[in-house]
This record gives C-alpha cells, sequence and structure tokens, in this order.
C-alpha cells in the first residue's frame, strides 16, 4: 500500500481508510463476501467465482476515491491492476482481493479465521481459491492453507507479487 499510498504515514492511513472503505463497498455491491473480526482487528474481502473483474461502473465509483487517495500515481496503479489482471486465473474461483489483519492482532488467528469460512466453501463447492501476496514474508503463511505460488508479477516501479493458487481440499 505504501507503493500506491505514498510514504508518509499520516496522509496514507487517511487514504488507507478511505481506499478500503471504498473497496468493502465494491465488494459487497456485486456478491463478494466481506469478514470482520470481532472489534475489527483485521478483514477479509472475497470475490465470488466470476466477479472478481472491476465494472465500469465500479470504476466510476471507485475514480473519486482514485483521485483523492492516489493522486499522481494514478497511472501507476492503473499499470499495476493490468498487470494482475494478466495473471489473473479465468478458471472459476474464489478471489481474496484483501486480507488485512492490524498489526498488533498479527499472529493471533486473525487471518486464519477470516479465511476459514471461504476456503471451507471452495472446498465443499470444489472451486478453487486465488491471491496475490505482496509480501514474500506472506507466502510461507498462505502455503499453510494450500496455496501455492504460480508465477510472479513485477508491478510498475514497485514491489513484486507472487500470484498464489489452491485446489480444493
Amino acid at each position: 500500500m505504501v507503493w500506491l499510498l505514498g510514504e508518509r504515514d499520516e496522509p496514507r492511513l487517511r487514504r488507507l481508510r478511505r481506499f478500503m472503505g471504498s473497496e468493502a463497498r465494491r465488494h459487497s455491491r456485486h456478491g463478494g463476501t466481506v469478514l470482520t473480526a470481532d472489534g475489527h482487528p483485521g478483514a477479509a474481502l472475497w470475490d465470488p467465482p466470476g466477479r472478481w473483474r472491476m465494472s465500469w461502473v465500479d470504476i466510476v465509483r471507485a475514480t473519486p476515491v482514485m483521485i483523492s487517495g492516489v493522486g499522481p500515481r494514478i497511472p501507476r496503479a492503473l499499470g499495476g491492476l493490468s498487470q494482475m489482471d494478466k495473471t489473473h486465473p479465468r478458471e472459476p474461483h474464489w478471489y481474496l482481493a484483501i486480507l488485512g489483519t492490524d498489526p498488533p492482532h498479527q499472529g493471533k488467528g486473525v487471518g486464519a479465521a477470516l479465511m476459514a469460512p471461504v476456503l471451507a466453501r471452495c472446498d465443499a463447492q470444489g472451486t478453487g481459491a486465488y491471491l496475490e501476496s505482496s509480501k514474500p514474508d506472506n507466502v510461507p503463511y498462505y502455503e499453510r492453507f494450500g496455496f501455492r505460488v504460480t508465477g510472479q508479477i513485477d508491478m510498475p516501479k514497485g514491489p513484486t507479487m507472487w500470484p498464489m493458487w489452491r485446489d480444493p481440499q
């Protein structure tokens, strides 16, 4: 998110809150699953099969947040989204678009609890799951849940991301 929203803490946190609120509303509008833990130490935004791509209506709705939150980084953000779209699997799957845990609560099972209901649904329905990890340290974490790295995405002037797929279990 630093790559997208900037380095300075206070403006970045304000923009991050606005961005996350916008993303939660977007996922809810198109049938996604928005999960939070008690007391809100974390959240997960999941898209159901066939609903991961942003529609033009979603893009228009997100434009004010993009302009105020991302500002001069809009070309970088659009380039990154394009890179992500190219590697995104086309077969039916649940897409973990965002998983975040407040740092003081990390390592306490919040992320696992936020993934469990949808991964159980994937297993019951025989559907895969997909995500992109933006941190190399998180790759082993997701591997514990059955995800495996399927490639690499080099974001424009930014971090490397690792697309990860999980077969139903």
